[in-house]
């Protein structure tokens, strides 16, 4: 899997008092919540499990919309991770 470094300044997460990995998940969040990314992906850019993702969502009042589409890149992405 290619991975894309995104830099972010560190007086930018020190303003927003926020570690690297709580920033990864509030991007997921948001992508999530617009409908830029299924599941399945925000999960993975959040690097939680789906159940915690889950619990972050609904903690969040964020309406997991899991449709036919997601179904078929989740189960994608499972394909390319058992052939690793």
């Amino acid at each position: 899997m290619a991975r894309v470094a995104v830099e972010i300044p560190e007086d930018v997460l020190y303003a927003a008092r926020m570690t690297p990995e709580e920033l990864r998940r509030e991007l997921a969040v948001h992508l999530f919540r617009e409908g830029r990314l299924s599941f399945g992906k925000a999960r993975e850019l959040a690097g939680m499990t789906a159940w915690a993702f889950q619990m972050l969502l609904g903690s969040r009042g964020v309406p997991v919309h899991y449709g036919p589409r997601e179904y078929d890149e989740d189960l994608a992405t499972l394909k390319v991770a058992g052939r690793r």
